[in-house]
């Protein structure tokens, strides 16, 4: 069990650092071509590692769909409300809504799994896991017009799509190479995301193209997605699909470390309480004896 842990922590620390480099690329970028093209550069990636590996294909007709479906659910929905959403709330609350992904996998995972049935540990370190979340970002929790309601919702329903998307992997796609599962999820996900992006926001040639930019967009390509997601679904593999989402609980807290050290931001009670409760949440579900 040692090697998950490892593994579950590495993808911890780099989802952790994608907001900061999320935080950056915006500055020059906008937001749906910005996250399409990221599956761009990462599917080319991985592609080229699975020619040169001469991994498998998928061959059957019912890997192909539920690899799309799958890579729609998780990439264009999840990664398109949450950007859509943001615009009109606060990154707090965007990371409070999204904290839910726990939640939503605990519920799905007890129909579709036999093994990760619900108990009463599991919901009460889900629930204080957001409970943690929600006290780092209490200050920053505010809504920005009336649109804030559409805004929240779409990032809920994002992070039920992504969920209900780690559960279908699990239960129906275990068989598949993760490099070629995370390699045709981008593609499928990829492709509405882009055609939205192109036709809302422009040609990207004529995007402002500045070193951060540049420089970000790469990171979260080739870190923050290709190698991420192979460790991610090779994790699914070895770890209930519930303990892989509570990664969701531990990314707003490195993010925000991750601001304290890059931009001299204040450790305050919130910080070290909603740590506490993470941890405490997390260590109920993952520590707990089987019986």
């Amino acid at each position: 069990m040692r090697k998950p842990i490892i593994v579950w922590l590495i993808l911890s620390l780099i989802w952790g650092s994608t907001w900061l480099f999320i935080k950056i690329g915006l500055r020059d970028l906008p937001p749906v071509t910005f996250a399409g093209m990221r599956f761009v550069i990462a599917a080319t990636f991985l592609v080229a590692l699975i020619k040169v590996q001469r991994r498998r294909w998928p061959k059957t007709q019912h890997e192909w769909w539920m690899i799309a479906l799958t890579g729609v659910m998780a990439f264009t929905v999840n990664y398109g409300l949450l950007f859509w959403g943001e615009q009109y709330t606060s990154s707090g609350l965007a990371a409070v809504l999204q904290a839910i992904i726990p939640a939503f996998g605990l519920l799905i995972a007890h129909y579709y799994l036999p093994g990760e049935r619900i108990t009463p540990a599991k919901i009460f370190g889900v629930v204080l896991g957001i409970v943690g979340v929600g006290i780092i970002f209490s200050n920053q929790m505010s809504v920005e017009g009336p649109m804030a309601l559409a805004g929240g919702a779409a990032i809920v329903l994002g992070a039920f799509s992504v969920a209900y998307s780690n559960v279908l992997v699990k239960a129906r796609c275990a068989k598949l190479d993760p490099a070629v599962l995370a390699a045709g999820q981008m593609i499928c996900g990829l492709v509405p995301l882009m055609v939205i992006g192109i036709v809302w926001e422009g040609n990207p040639l004529k995007f402002r193209w500045t070193g951060q930019a540049i420089l970000s967009l790469l990171y979260l390509a080739v870190i923050g997605s290709a190698f991420a997601f192979l460790l991610f679904y090779w994790l699914v593999r070895n770890m209930d699909v519930t303990k892989t989402m509570l990664i969701s609980l531990v990314t707003p807290v490195i993010a925000v470390g991750l601001g304290m050290v890059t931009l001299g931001e204040i450790l305050t009670w919130r910080i070290v309480a909603g740590t506490l409760c993470i941890i405490a949440g997390i260590g109920l579900i993952i520590f707990k004896k089987r019986t």
